[in-house]
């Protein structure tokens, strides 16, 4: 639901306590697993038990709704799940369009688990609109969209890829987990769905696991309900707690972290071992023009640099690094960096001397002289 407030006033306002009046039989952070019933049976804000719903997660529910300018909003146990159950919405012998250009778990999730709901995928350009529309058959029921890709940052005209959903009857989802709310609003571009790793970004701190749906479908939203109610897959009082308060930061965050992006890509673009700067706000970047027109405020915190080097030349730079963590994961307050195509395995379509780097709110003097001695 759309909100008069600016996003930076929202993100305070949308994750302060509401639920003064509960019950619970522990006491707060709202570390209880089920709440107190009245003389009449009822319970206090329909509060009955921590897996159906709780307090801290129905604030972070609602504050991810609000910024994403979605009505309903479903917290998850890890963003991994908030997909998954995406998914179990679907009936068996349904049809999927995924990007070539994709989150490896999400292939091992539909070649391993929904292979015996008899779900099938085809990969696609999701650049290519007409690829896109060619790629439907009449069994296909949702198009899923990454923009940006991970990890080689392709942008998808989430407008034009919504519009053909519509007029196929199909579910455009698209996960917002690189670009956030700050950046980008699938929903008001036209998308059926919004998924986030709230791992990420939301959580901002790298100590947190988490997921969302949003969405402004009444009917499908009683599906994700039902599954998040029912399978079980849900955060923790305190890992809700831990999201909510990142939320508050988010957009002084995602601000600060997409400046640096933007100044390391200029530097890294002009570095001689450096082969390829993947970065939106590039004008090398394929899809630059679109990347303005569909982002505000920046164009991400996320980059990926092509180095000239054999895998093992490539993977020694990203060790050499001091102000970038060699780890996985992306979006906390600290710079990481990471060889994909080790992580992704045998399968993987990443070039092997692709290195992923998640941009800290470090001093961007400190990050591009890191690089400087890495690459000498």
């Amino acid at each position: 639901m759309k909100s008069k407030l600016k996003f930076e006033t929202l993100a305070i306002k949308s994750t302060e306590n509401k639920f003064t009046n509960s019950k619970p039989v522990s006491t707060p952070i709202y570390l209880s697993s089920t709440y107190e019933r009245n003389d009449k049976g009822a319970y206090t804000n329909d509060f009955i038990y921590s897996r159906s719903d709780n307090p801290n997660r129905k604030i972070v529910e609602e504050s991810i709704a609000l910024l994403e300018n979605g009505i309903h909003a479903f917290a998850f146990s890890s963003g991994m799940a908030a997909i998954s159950a995406v998914f179990q919405t679907l009936k068996a012998g349904d049809h999927v369009l995924l990007p070539n250009d994709i989150y490896y778990a999400i292939k091992a999730l539909l070649n391993e688990i929904f292979v015996h709901w008899n779900l099938s995928y085809d990969l696609v350009d999701m650049c290519n609109l007409n690829a896109v529309e060619k790629a439907i058959k009449k069994n296909t029921t949702l198009i899923w969209v990454e923009s940006p890709s991970n990890p080689q940052l392709k942008i998808s005209d989430i407008s034009a890829i919504a519009n053909l959903a519509k007029k196929n009857n199909l579910i455009c989802a698209v996960d917002n987990t690189w670009a956030t709310p700050v950046l980008q609003n699938p929903i008001e571009l036209g998308a059926t769905i919004v998924i986030h790793s709230t791992t990420k970004y939301f959580g901002g701190h790298s100590d947190v696991l988490g997921g969302c749906i949003v969405l402004n479908d009444k009917n499908l939203g009683e599906k994700i309900k039902s599954i998040q109610s029912l399978f079980g897959a849900v955060p923790s009082p305190f890992d809700s707690w831990l999201i909510a308060r990142g939320i508050k930061t988010l957009h002084l965050r995602v601000s600060k972290q997409s400046d640096n992006a933007f100044k390391l890509a200029i530097y890294l673009e002009k570095h001689s071992k450096i082969e390829k700067v993947y970065y939106p706000g590039l004008e090398s970047h394929p899809q630059h023009n679109l990347a303005k027109k569909q982002f505000k405020n920046g164009f991400g915190a996320m980059l990926s640099v092509l180095i000239n080097g054999t895998e093992k030349e490539v993977f020694k730079i990203s060790t050499k690094l001091k102000c970038f963590t060699t780890a996985t994961s992306l979006g906390g307050v600290e710079s990481l960096v990471e060889h994909r195509k080790s992580v992704e395995g045998e399968d993987s379509t990443t070039p092997s001397n692709l290195l992923r780097v998640s941009v800290g709110i470090e001093h961007i003097d400190d990050l591009i002289a890191d690089w400087k001695q890495a690459l000498q």
